[in-house]
């Protein structure tokens, strides 16, 4: 199997994510949120926590940087450990 592009899996994600959002119906519901990525999308709580944070925190311009710079120097996984 053919693995995704850095840019299909964001998309993946992507549609995977507005979907859960979808179903909170409430997306300002962390605990909930949280709640489905841990049920639905295979993270842990902390793992789950930490990505509703960021995302509330630093929003998509900051991220989608951050994303671009760590595909630069090939970090698949960084060092906080999740």
């Amino acid at each position: 199997m053919e693995s995704l592009s850095t840019a299909e899996h964001v998309e993946h994600l992507t549609g995977e994510y507005r979907e859960l959002v979808s179903e909170l119906g409430d997306a300002q519901r962390k605990s909930k949120l949280r709640e489905l990525l841990v049920l639905r999308s295979d993270w842990t709580k902390e793992g789950a926590a930490t990505i509703v944070r960021l995302s509330r925190r630093y929003g998509t311009f900051v991220l989608a940087n951050a994303l671009a710079l760590a595909e630069a120097l090939d970090i698949e996984d960084g060092d906080c450990g999740i």
